[in-house]
């Protein structure tokens, strides 16, 4: 059926702002790009968050580094993580093809290649970016329980690990200090400090080891440790005003890929606490692309899934924006996609029964239109889109099929050599590239358990005498309290609790 004339006016006026726009593409009218319509995205929208979702191959990663250099553009700093390492290329101008000619040409894009301050990072050093860490203690029980894989039992027995750590001023710095703690409640000496609140079961402590032997052989534990980054450094821009694009290399997320997107978690927790409330603002303060978001919800626990709602719904207040970048629009759960109010849907394949289903649940997401978008959304070519986001009084726009804009810097890799050349000269790099390892946890614990005195060899230890029971004064309310290891622990931790919020991450005073 023949768009009508009157559907065109209506989606043009939809997505016409007075206020300052990236624009997403132009709208598409009976198969046929329709340049004076273009579709937008106003800035004071970015921190309502979005999802950009499609079948492999469908164009999502373009439309990520198109919305990235926009935003850069605008003076807004952008996170994004390259899962392929095919995105590393926004840094350099593009380069203008036949076949690009052609597209920009018939979308009426004024194309002029142009690239965008970007620093490159890695997680903890694997890859060539500047390593971002962080310690064990700041990351949390909550998120390190979904890295290690733990169940609900052994992930509050970490919580445990944690509280006795952060009682006794003990620095979990990297995973030997985790590691020794561990070894050390459930070892004579100190399993009695944790039996009065149920102690640790030898077998949970087992599980939880062997987790964290695995993870140090896939190399994953050069991530935690010092110097750890500071997500300040995420809200930079450059002296001409263009906001500094933070690109995380990810060579090896396929070998841990619930380490990178807990990491991806850590980030937004992290800002969470360390930003001001801002409330509505014209332009966020830092727009996060969340790639592969299916990884971040796989085998979540629910309170690891009710902690990602509440960060999500909470930090658009501190002027951050978060796209979730995935497949599918099933991959998030609904308590996270009920706060998306921008979609990018990419085309949608039904070639199972689970397929259709999830079809059939996208379409139901979107308002009402005059689009079969069912049939529309299996058909839609490369680089095309249904968009709707909210306008800037908050309202939902009109559904449009659009044709997206081509980025402007290299829709491919840079050269290895200019990547590594970059990272070198980087000032993030002379503040983060070396690690260090004070003293924590385990020299601490190693100490003490060096210094404990050892029985004579060959000798077993006396039985003390028995002394004749002494008649003694009923104990006051106040001395049972005082003898109870519960009311003692919590008594200790009182003030190290007070410094934890979500996911259990360590706030830091900045």
């Amino acid at each position: 059926m023949a768009q009508s004339q009157q559907s065109i006016d209506t989606i043009k006026a939809g997505y016409t702002f007075s206020s300052p726009s990236i624009q997403l593409g132009v709208l598409m009218a009976d198969g046929n790009p329709v340049p004076g319509v273009p579709i937008n995205l106003s800035y004071s929208m970015l921190n309502r968050h979005g999802l950009v979702a499609g079948a492999t191959g469908t164009g999502k990663t373009k439309t990520l580094q198109l919305m990235a250099e926009q935003i850069s553009k605008a003076g807004i700093p952008v996170f994004a993580a390259d899962i392929k390492g095919d995105l590393s290329g926004i840094a350099i101008p593009g380069e203008l093809s036949e076949k690009l000619q052609a597209r920009v040409q018939g979308i009426g894009q004024n194309w002029v290649a142009a690239g965008c301050p970007t620093e490159f990072y890695s997680l903890g050093g694997m890859g060539t970016g500047v390593p971002l860490r962080a310690t064990v203690s700041s990351f949390g029980p909550l998120l390190l329980s979904k890295v290690l894989g733990l169940n609900e039992t052994q992930e509050s027995s970490l919580g445990l690990v944690f509280q006795w750590a952060d009682a006794n001023q003990l620095l979990l710095l990297d995973l030997k200090d985790l590691r020794q703690v561990l070894m050390y409640l459930t070892s004579d000496e100190g399993k009695a400090t944790l039996k009065g609140i149920g102690g640790l079961s030898s077998a949970t402590v087992g599980v939880i080891l062997r987790e964290i032997s695995a993870m140090e052989g896939q190399g994953a534990d050069v991530f935690f440790g010092e110097p750890e980054f500071d997500t300040a450094d995420f809200l930079r821009t450059t002296g001409d005003g263009q906001g500094i694009i933070s690109m995380l290399e990810l060579p090896n997320v396929v070998d841990r890929p619930q380490l990178f997107s807990t990491f991806l978690m850590w980030l937004l927790a992290d800002l969470y606490h360390a930003l001001p409330e801002v409330g509505d603002v014209d332009k966020p303060k830092l727009v996060f692309f969340f790639d592969e978001a299916h990884l971040l919800f796989n085998g979540a626990s629910k309170a690891f899934l009710e902690q990602i709602t509440q960060t999500v719904r909470l930090i658009r207040s501190k002027g951050v924006g978060v796209f979730f970048v995935t497949q599918m629009p099933t991959d998030v759960p609904d308590s996270v996609l009920a706060q998306l109010g921008s979609r990018v849907q990419h085309a949608l394949r039904a070639h199972t029964p689970n397929d259709a289903k999830a079809l059939k649940q996208t379409v139901n997401t979107y308002p009402t239109s005059e689009y079969d978008l069912a049939q529309l959304l299996q058909n839609l070519g490369i680089g095309e889109a249904v968009v709707t986001v909210m306008n800037p009084s908050g309202a939902p726009t009109p559904v449009a099929w659009t044709r997206m804009l081509a980025p402007t810097s290299l829709m491919g890799p840079m050269n290895p050599e200019w990547l590594s050349s970059g990272v070198a000269q980087s000032a993030m790099n002379a503040k983060y590239g070396q690690a260090i390892d004070r003293e924590s946890a385990y020299e601490i614990l190693s100490a003490r358990v060096a210094e404990a005195p050892a029985p004579p060899v060959g000798t077993a230890p006396a039985a003390p005498a028995r002394a004749p029971k002494a008649e003694k004064p009923a104990p006051s309310v106040i001395e049972e309290l005082s003898k109870n290891v519960l009311v003692r622990q919590v008594a200790r931790s009182a003030a190290s609790q007070l410094t934890r919020s979500i996911f259990g991450t360590l706030l830091k005073r900045r």
